[in-house]
């Protein structure tokens, strides 16, 4: 059955295919920038992203040397921040290893930082012609919708499985196209969380879900894990046109971004007062500000915050504790989306504006 969808899905695409920043090259670098950026991330999203990052780090030297901060601020908003250290871990490798251009070499991409078989399989299929395939959420859609397959998409065997039976059929001609092809069709045609388009598919005489009228009993995707709850008190201390920042610990979540002082459980006005005043402030006044919520992968933050307004410092009063100017924090430091919701607050735009290049 596989054999019979390389030839209609390889023509639909060359017809059909979405112009995107990334596509008509095969440069491995921009390749690999744009899979990384589009894992958990839509397109759309994305595209701002990879113009910003290729305009501030245009090869691969730039990313190895990348201060730490600066690359947290280009990849501000995109969330899943190990996803940009470990393609700086890479890079260094890349670099020290290969003279600064990745392996036109299967195996090789997936002993990098970061690249997996999916990553590995587009880089080496599009990049540089390798016959492998480049399984994602979308090809493994497509692919158990075809031929029924109910096993748990969550489960590294059945993702092998798929790429085993892909791997068959790889047209050893540009084997690239045809993974994009696979990916294309389920990203705007076999797609999730609604009703595909069957009517203006390629493939469709091929696919057993759509002749048993069964394709939204597909892909099976077994129960995740329940994320942990967490409250928070977010505190929103300014100090005349600047804003009170701190620094996460270098591991764990969200390490080493900027927040706003964050805080375990829900605190009243009078014990977020005397919590300010801990640091050594003066509180001016409080005003409560609205409950929000941020759901990460495997925890969700329920929180409420408070806008504090507090006498003006000549040196911040915690070493861990900066003060610093919204427009400055807009240009320098990055802050998760996490805190998207209370930002605004204090007039700070996060993930979508210009980078200092200083």
């Amino acid at each position: 059955m596989l054999e019979q969808i390389v030839e209609p899905l390889v023509m639909w695409y060359d017809k059909n295919q979405r112009i995107l920043p990334w596509r008509g090259g095969r440069d491995a670098y921009n390749i690999w920038i744009s899979e990384i950026m589009l894992q958990q991330t839509r397109v759309e999203a994305v595209k701002p992203y990879f113009y910003r990052f290729k305009a501030r780090l245009p090869k691969i030297e730039d990313l190895a040397s990348c201060p730490e901060d600066r690359l947290l601020k280009l990849w501000e908003g995109l969330g899943y921040y190990n996803r940009v250290r470990n393609m700086q871990k890479a890079a260094i490798q890349v670099v020290e290893k290969y003279d600064g251009k990745l392996p036109d070499d299967y195996e090789l991409l997936k002993s990098l930082p970061g690249i997996g078989n999916y990553t590995a399989g587009a880089i080496a299929s599009i990049a540089y012609g390798i016959p492998v395939p480049a399984v994602d959420g979308n090809v493994l859609r497509v692919i158990t919708r075809m031929t029924e397959d109910d096993g748990d998409i969550m489960k590294q065997s059945v993702r092998n499985r798929v790429q085993a039976e892909l791997m068959k059929v790889m047209p050893v001609e540009d084997p690239g196209t045809f993974n994009q092809a696979l990916m294309e069709l389920g990203a705007v045609i076999c797609v999730p969380n609604g009703i595909p388009h069957c009517e203006a598919c390629p493939i469709a005489d091929c696919c057993k879900a759509k002749e048993d009228g069964k394709t939204e009993n597909y892909p099976v995707k077994g129960k995740a894990k329940a994320r942990r709850l967490e409250k928070h008190t977010i505190l929103l201390i300014q100090d005349g046109s600047r804003i009170a920042l701190h620094k996460r610990p270098s591991k764990g979540l969200l390490a080493g971004l900027y927040e706003f002082p964050n805080l375990g459980g829900y605190m009243s006005e009078k014990q977020a007062l005397e919590q300010v005043k801990s640091y050594g402030l003066t509180p001016l006044r409080i005003q409560p500000l609205p409950k929000a919520k941020h759901i990460f992968s495997h925890v969700e933050w329920d929180m409420i915050g408070y806008a504090v307004q507090v006498s003006e410092l000549d040196h911040p009063p915690d070493e861990k504790m900066l003060f610093v100017e919204v427009e400055q924090t807009e240009k320098d430091f990055p802050v998760p989306k996490a805190y998207a919701a209370y930002a605004g607050y204090v007039n700070l735009r996060l993930g979508q504006y210009p980078v200092n290049n200083n």
